[in-house]
């Protein structure tokens, strides 16, 4: 069993509030079959032990599913792993005496709880803006019944695995949330159910997504970089597709 030793400087703050600092901790042997997110776990048993307020992070599923955990590991978000979430990323991505610089997804619209917690809420909000979809689909029907074409079926699912982590708007240096909203957007656009009000969806959500603070994109690319579903910067050329149809149709 391989085991390494880590030197982890993680960020503090008790709300948004309130001012921040990193601390320095020390682990040892450190199990490399560990995910990252045990080996918090191990850190806070330590905290505890010690009297010391334990370290708060997000998570819940811990398979890559739910897209609660998240947090900015040596300045990439969800760490060097190419699209994994913090809890699949392992301890064996890192050498004995490393420095690890952990904090939390840095933007506006996401203001920190505590620690390396945020409230990615906005995110909800720019859903509902969507609204719904008013096609009765009725029961499943058969796969070759559906008027559309395997690679449209795929585009949609492809955007449809989309999360909602937040770690697009962490890497952006703008702060944007244009992948996530595409991802969104694209999911029902490409398929009949979402077409009545695809128009209408694009130009609400794009509204509520800056009402709530987020930043404008121009294009850097992180957002697609640091995707752990590998979601494509080609549904931003969607997005603003639909925007567009909307407004030049008047709807």
């Amino acid at each position: 069993m391989n085991t390494i030793d880590l030197t982890l400087k993680i960020w503090r703050q008790k709300d948004n509030d309130s001012l921040g600092n990193f601390e320095t901790y020390t682990l040892r042997d450190i199990t490399t079959d560990m995910s990252f997110l045990e080996m918090l776990d191990v850190l806070n048993e330590n905290l505890t032990k010690e009297g010391k307020e334990p370290v708060a992070f997000d998570h819940d599923c811990r398979e890559g599913i739910c897209g609660m955990c998240g947090a900015v590991v040596d300045g990439v978000a969800h760490g060097p792993d190419k699209e994994v979430t913090l809890c699949q990323l392992h301890m064996r991505t890192f050498n004995t005496g490393d420095t690890l610089v952990i904090e939390p997804f840095r933007s506006r619209a996401f203001p920190i709880r505590k620690d390396l917690v945020v409230d990615r809420s906005a995110f909800d909000r720019v859903i509902q803006a969507g609204g719904y979809v008013s096609i009765n689909t009725g029961g499943t029907i058969d796969g070759n019944a559906i008027p559309i074409s395997s690679e449209t079926a795929e585009l949609s699912m492809d955007a449809a695995a989309c999360i909602g982590c937040g770690a697009c708007v962490a890497s952006c240096p703008n702060g944007a949330a244009m992948l996530f909203t595409s991802a969104k957007i694209s999911q029902l656009a490409l398929l009949p159910q979402g077409q009545p009000e695809r128009k209408k969806r694009a130009q609400a959500m794009v509204q509520q997504m800056d009402a709530e603070g987020f930043g404008h994109c121009t294009n850097e690319k992180e957002c697609e970089m640091v995707c752990p579903k590998g979601i494509s910067i080609r549904n931003i050329a969607r997005l603003n597709r639909e925007y567009m149809k909307g407004i030049l149709m008047g709807e």
